[in-house]
Order: structure tokens, then C-alpha cells, then sequence
């Protein structure tokens, strides 16, 4: 009876320990199908691009240590992709709101200049990415 009620005790612990795996049963799989064709495209500055010169490099520097010391700031906020290319800042990567959108624009815009920042920032929803673009 004790080896039959531990057999039952263990067999019940795996049973629970797999359902509660992360992502085990219900997670859908991360589809970036739309966003990888667009930086597919010549025309889309991608993180290797980022320009070498020490001004470039200083500006993404300055950008992202603005970004990270937000501590309001969401964890993709701070992870945005900076590129900085002959003084010209491109901003990527998904946000959780408008209100950190706009945060990171403004950073960046401070430290590179007006005119100097191309915003790129997807707003991440749960319904849909949305994309707008815009020059300031």
C-alpha cells in the first residue's frame, strides 16, 4: 500500500510540475514575420549599421543611458533599438504606450538635436503592433 500511494505521489507531482511549465500548453508561438520583412528591406537601418564615428557612437551612448536610468520606463522601452548614423537617429522596437513613445522621442531628441530623430516605435498592444513614423 506505501509503494502504490508514493508510485501515486510521484506520477501526481510530474503531472503538475509539466502543466505548470511556462508556455507548455497554451503559448502561441512569437510571430515577427511582418517586422523581420521590413528590415529585410535595403531601405531599413538595422542595428548593424550603426555608424562607427565617435560622435555616432557618443550620441547612441547618451540616448540609451537617458532611456535605461527611466526607471518608469517598461523593459522594452529600454531595450529599443538607437541607431545613430553621421548624427541622425533612428529609434525601433516595440513600446507598451504612447506615453513611453514619447518619452524616448523626447531623450533622444534632447541629446541628438530637433530634426535629428527618425521615430520608429511600434506601440506593442495585445490586439496588434502598431507602427507609426514619424521625423522630428
Amino acid at each position: 500500500m506505501v509503494k502504490k500511494t508514493l508510485l501515486f505521489l510521484v506520477w501526481f507531482a510530474s503531472a503538475v510540475f509539466i502543466v505548470n511549465i511556462p508556455g507548455a500548453c497554451l503559448a502561441q508561438p512569437a510571430d515577427n514575420t511582418k517586422i523581420n520583412q521590413r528590415d529585410r528591406s535595403q531601405k531599413e537601418l538595422t542595428a548593424d549599421q550603426q555608424g562607427e564615428t565617435k560622435q555616432d557612437r557618443e550620441i547612441t551612448q547618451k540616448i540609451r543611458r537617458a532611456i535605461v536610468n527611466d526607471k518608469s520606463l517598461s523593459t522594452y522601452a529600454h531595450n529599443v533599438k538607437i541607431i545613430t548614423v553621421g548624427g541622425m537617429v533612428t529609434l525601433k522596437g516595440p513600446v507598451k504606450s504612447e506615453e513611453e513613445k514619447r518619452a524616448i522621442e523626447e531623450k533622444a531628441t534632447q541629446i541628438a538635436g530637433n530634426e535629428k530623430v527618425k521615430n520608429e516605435i511600434d506601440i506593442d498592444t495585445k490586439e496588434t503592433h502598431k507602427s507609426t513614423r514619424e521625423v522630428r
